[in-house]
């Protein structure tokens, strides 16, 4: 148990896939404006994350390992996220036409989201097994869905202030207040030695 809650703790805080990694930073800049849009597209990719690795852990030790056809991992995952986005896409519209239209363009482009395909490749380059697999792939989701919530408050605290700089007004403010929060979570990279020892 102790295995399962240092590697939830640090896919969170320590190896947080948007500010530790960097993966994910398009539906990061481009979804937090608004606090809902955010929480939305984070559940999206969480679920995202963990049907992923469900699927394609299997299908990575039991189809492409013993067949010797490990080079067509990253295609055969592609596939499969493009598959799972689809899938919620259309679960979406249908039954939640709003957060559906609220995601807009960042939807589909979960597909092509490099922290999903990130999580599912470094769940097998850590050498984790299925269960560990699941919990690093709800933890790195569980991460995005933080760092999107914190950067939501984070842009919507800048965007009301009027002692911005015309100069890094837009692009330019977000991008610091980016590194700011990535910075902040460098504080967290001692917490795991600290906490399970």
């Amino acid at each position: 148990m102790k295995e399962f809650a240092i590697i939830l703790v640090s896919a969170v805080l320590v190896n947080n896939y948007v500010l530790a990694k960097f993966l994910g930073i398009c539906p990061f800049l481009g979804v937090s404006k608004k606090l809902d849009s955010a929480f939305g597209m984070s559940v999206a990719v969480t679920f995202v994350m963990a049907l992923a690795t469900a699927a394609t852990w299997p299908i990575y030790t039991y189809v492409l390992v013993p067949r010797d056809l490990t080079y067509l991992q990253t295609i055969v995952f592609i596939l499969i996220i493009a598959a799972l986005v689809q899938f919620i896409e259309l679960v979406l519209k249908r039954y939640i036409p709003a957060l559906h239209r609220g995601l807009g363009i960042y939807l589909p482009l979960i597909t092509t989201n490099c922290a999903v395909l990130g999580v599912t490749i470094l769940n097998l380059d850590e050498g984790y097994n299925f269960a560990q697999s699941m919990v690093n792939s709800i933890g790195s989701g569980l991460g995005f869905l933080l760092a999107m919530v914190l950067f939501s408050g984070v842009r919507s605290r800048v965007d009301a202030s009027a002692t911005v700089p015309k100069s890094f007004q837009g692009i330019p403010i977000t991008l610091i207040a980016a590194s700011i929060c990535s910075i902040s979570f460098m504080g967290f990279s001692g917490i795991v030695d600290g906490l399970f020892k």
